[in-house]
């Protein structure tokens, strides 16, 4: 199964896709992962990518998909994956696309989002900012997050409901009772793609 998890920043999705991955036994592809594991290992894609990320620059869509493509081409990911992180808008949604048609002739199964209040979104922040230390985890950050979440993804949820890929779960509650909304809303797909 092939799936994409969207949500704001603070939403579970590092957390739901790993729980995912251990129970689907298909690989947690995260493009910030991999970004960073790039940077550490110094590959020559890692080496570009530290060239513009030193610059203040966003890394460039087509190096992410690079990566991404990379990490797709390894055995793990021929059954599936969870992707979080990518694509986070309408350009991104359509490389991505390209990219698993060039894998096979693949395509998503099922994109999730999981939608949490902005208030909640804070919270959860605030008390991650005690535990790890993650400098995008200010308060004014977080709102200037939100607000560009809100304004790339909308048209992306668009896109993926129009293809009738697109599940919204609600992302309040315990990490097990998001998952059990998930494993549903796949169980759906799953069904209507064997009939």
């Amino acid at each position: 199964m092939r799936i994409v998890l969207l949500g704001p920043p603070g939403a579970g999705k590092g957390t739901q896709a790993k729980l995912l991955e251990k129970r689907l036994q298909i690989p947690h592809v995260a493009s910030g992962d991999l970004l960073r594991m790039a940077v550490s290992n110094r590959t020559a894609l890692g080496l570009e990518a530290k060239r513009h990320m030193d610059e203040g620059a966003l890394v460039p869509d087509e190096l992410v998909l690079k990566l991404i493509d990379e990490r797709l081409s390894q055995p793990d990911a021929t059954d599936g994956f969870v992707m979080d992180g990518f694509p986070r808008n309408l350009r991104q949604a359509a490389m991505l696309a390209n990219l698993l048609k060039k894998h096979g002739g693949q395509r998503l199964d099922r994109v999730i989002v999981i939608e949490v209040p902005s208030d909640e979104i804070k919270k959860r922040i605030s008390e991650r900012r005690g535990r790890e230390k993650r400098d995008d985890d200010v308060e004014d950050t977080v709102l200037i997050r939100l607000e560009v979440y809100a304004a790339a993804t909308r048209p992306l949820l668009e896109y993926y409901a129009k293809l009738g890929l697109l599940a919204q779960v609600d992302g309040v509650g315990s990490p097990e009772q998001i998952q059990a909304r998930i494993r549903s809303a796949l169980d759906v797909a799953d069904s209507a793609v064997k009939a």
